[in-house]
């Protein structure tokens, strides 16, 4: 469903990704590993259309998007959900979500399917959805992030470190929440810090480093893969 071949991103005189290979089947569940700055965050917005590339074709169910623009890709499928959130603060989590829906706005009907269904997933989110999303709790703020993606209606959805600065329990929400959104057939990338979490629920993880990809493997290869307890287990 998604494959990137090659891909190289600079920033000035700065490599960021250095021809990365990767690919996530239609379907599966894949959690990106690595440190603040390795490159997870530069990968997403290479994907999204956000950063060009140096080098390389990234494709979407065999399509190469390369060189196009993010609206583009979001109607191709392909959705993203920052790190930090990125909400729109003052205004409300309704707004919040339908801005989701914006490359497909004049689909009415099925926006608003749409939003019944986010509703459904996050039942807190109708009860506010008259708030200003800025006055939720982070744990919230993050349920409107994820619903204001899944109305874009991703086929490949892009979760850049969904569970930073939340609490555990809210963490593990969170993440039952996207094993869900994976259950009910939509193909996922995860980026995220807290490995042995994300590895519960991943099919497979690769392990990026300084812009490379240096482990790749299951689930079970990469939990007791010694090196990457170490660097990012524990134990």
């Amino acid at each position: 469903m998604l494959r990137l071949e090659g891909v190289t991103l600079n920033y000035g005189g700065f490599r960021a990704l250095d021809r990365i290979d990767i690919h996530v089947g239609a379907g599966e569940l894949v959690v990106m590993l690595g440190a603040n700055g390795a490159g997870k965050s530069s990968m997403f917005l290479a994907i999204s259309g956000l950063r060009k590339t140096s080098g390389g074709a990234i494709r979407l169910d065999g399509r190469d998007i390369s060189g196009a623009s993010a609206a583009s890709i979001v109607a191709q499928g392909l959705v993203q959900c920052p790190e930090g959130r990125k909400l729109f603060a003052h205004m409300t989590v309704a707004r919040n979500l339908m801005l989701g829906a914006y490359v497909h706005r004049s689909d009415r009907e099925t926006n608003k399917r749409r939003l019944d269904e986010v509703y459904a997933m996050f039942p807190i989110l109708h009860e506010k959805r008259d708030d200003n999303a800025g006055s939720l709790s982070g744990g919230q703020q993050q349920m409107v992030a994820i619903g204001r993606a899944l109305m874009g209606r991703p086929k490949v959805l892009l979760l850049d470190e969904p569970s930073l600065g939340l609490a555990p329990l809210v963490v593990r929400q969170v993440l039952d929440t996207v094993k869900a959104i994976n259950a009910e057939g939509t193909t996922v990338l995860l980026a995220e810090q807290n490995a042995y979490a994300a590895l519960q629920i991943a099919d497979r993880g690769y392990v990026i480093e300084s812009g490379r990809i240096v482990t790749e493997g299951s689930r079970e290869e990469l939990l007791n893969n010694d090196t990457v307890r170490r660097a990012y287990i524990g134990g």
